[in-house]
């Protein structure tokens, strides 16, 4: 697929303070676009509230970040628009009820009626679902998810999948957005050694694409950039620079919501 140049990552002392103390603080770290960057620690060590600093989703307390270029926390709202979440619990889960072809057709419609410019709105339908079969195909083929393969097809509910399964769909739906930078929570939990190494050599292949990977796990491989937290709430940088809304309506975009089933994959 064609991946879009990925967004620089950079933190300068950056931390999060909560009711309960600080969840991290004292991150300094550079990573360039395209960069493969681990979060490591235990759990409950500031992770996850680190990723949704980066990704513009929570305001840290202290010192700055830059995402893409674009300055936490002042531009938060412009970091979210090119910093895709992937799964992380309780914030970008997938619905265990639908199927494949039901998620992959709503993000579709998401991105098309939330992101598309005024000009992309206006063009024919058939070109419409062109566009947005163009973009599951590629999604689908950049995170190595073949529907045709999975127990029900594409009618397969998200329960019904392996873990790696549905890590490769939410891959897969943030990807449909060609985001700069795609974040994913929890990246190697319970996960097999043979699993664990699946699922990095994914996320680095997205990251050799040319979209930035971010993402926590306990124990991070030894080629990414790598950021550790600890439960005291520090955060210590093993590497310090590298080159390397709302409901749509489907009556405003049928268009787009047919173009996963004209696919064959509906």
């Amino acid at each position: 697929m064609d991946s879009p140049h990925g967004a620089a990552v950079a933190a300068e002392n950056l931390g999060l303070k909560g009711p309960r103390g600080w969840a991290f603080r004292g991150v300094t770290f550079s990573a360039g676009p395209g960069s493969l960057i681990a979060i490591e620690g235990p759990s409950g060590s500031g992770r996850t509230c680190l990723l949704l600093a980066l990704t513009g989703r929570m305001r840290p307390t202290e010192g700055h970040a830059e995402t893409g270029g674009l300055r936490l926390p002042r531009r938060a709202a412009a970091v979210r628009r090119i910093a895709a979440l992937g799964p992380v619990p309780t914030v970008s889960e997938l619905d265990p009820a639908f199927t494949v072809a039901e998620h992959l057709r709503e993000r579709a419609l998401l991105q098309r009626r939330y992101d598309g410019s005024l000009r992309a709105l206006l063009r024919p339908r058939r070109e419409r679902v062109a566009t947005a079969r163009a973009r599951i195909d590629a999604a689908l083929d950049a995170v190595g998810l073949d529907p045709a393969t999975l127990p029900k097809a594409e009618r397969t509910s998200v329960r019904d999948l392996e873990r790696l399964e549905a890590l490769r769909l939410a891959l897969a739906l943030a990807l449909i957005g060609r985001p700069g930078l795609i974040a994913v929570d929890d990246a190697d939990l319970k996960l097999s050694d043979a699993e664990r190494a699946e699922a990095w050599g994914l996320l680095r292949s997205l990251a050799a694409g040319g979209t930035t990977v971010l993402a926590v796990c306990s124990q991070a491989p030894e080629d990414a950039v790598t950021v550790r937290t600890d439960t005291t709430g520090a955060a210590h940088p093993s590497t310090t620079t590298t080159d390397a809304a709302e409901p749509a309506d489907p009556t405003d975009d049928e268009g787009t919501a047919d173009a996963f089933a004209e696919t064959g994959h509906s």
